[in-house]
């Protein structure tokens, strides 16, 4: 009789590929796609979340030997994936301003809108979630994306975001408070 397979914690993995062993890291990987497909998405990677997780995914490869184990692997690799989207959100802000500023050179050319979230998240309540969401400061969406849509626990929140404790326990009560304000006038403005 063959013992049944063991499956080995993300711990095992991290040791293993830590070691050299490209396979273990491939694990990780597989195990933590769309969790970090997620994280990219919802703190506004939209069509580019596959390029961010893929360029963090190459990153977290070549760092892990300076992963310690202070937090979990998941942690760990959703901040990575979270300071690439925070590299697009800039890098898109620069190619906007180029654009914005070849617009009013040439005035025919249009700018589209990023809808990526919100083809993701269907519904109008969704939409409405959305809108609210992508109208807060980015460290406020960031902190409610982490803690309530990607379901982190706070101390992943921690690691993920690269925060101290209580900037984000004070920033996730600010940021819903800031959340339901805009809930509650989309919802009047609705009728």
């Amino acid at each position: 009789m063959i013992p049944p397979e063991v499956a080995l914690d993300d711990e095992q993995f991290v040791t293993r590929a830590q070691a050299g062993d490209l396979e273990a890291y491939e694990s990780l990987v597989t195990r933590h796609t769309a969790a970090a497909y997620r994280t990219a998405v919802l703190l506004g990677a939209g069509s580019d979340a596959e390029d961010v997780i893929q360029e963090a995914f190459v990153k977290g490869y070549r760092k892990i030997d300076r992963y310690r184990g202070e937090s979990s692997f998941r942690s760990w690799l959703l901040a990575i994936v979270a300071n690439e989207t925070r590299n697009l959100h800039r890098t898109r802000e620069r190619r906007n301003g180029l654009v914005l500023r070849a617009a009013r050179v040439q005035p025919g050319s249009e700018v589209a809108e990023d809808d990526a979230v919100g083809a993701v998240l269907a519904g109008e309540r969704r939409a409405a979630l959305v809108r609210a969401l992508r109208s807060l400061p980015s460290r406020d969406r960031e902190v409610i994306v982490c803690r309530f849509l990607l379901d982190l626990s706070e101390d992943e929140t921690v690691t993920t975001l690269g925060w101290p404790r209580g900037t984000v326990k004070s920033r996730t009560s600010r940021a819903l408070a800031k959340l339901r304000g805009l809930l509650s006038v989309e919802e009047a403005s609705r009728g």
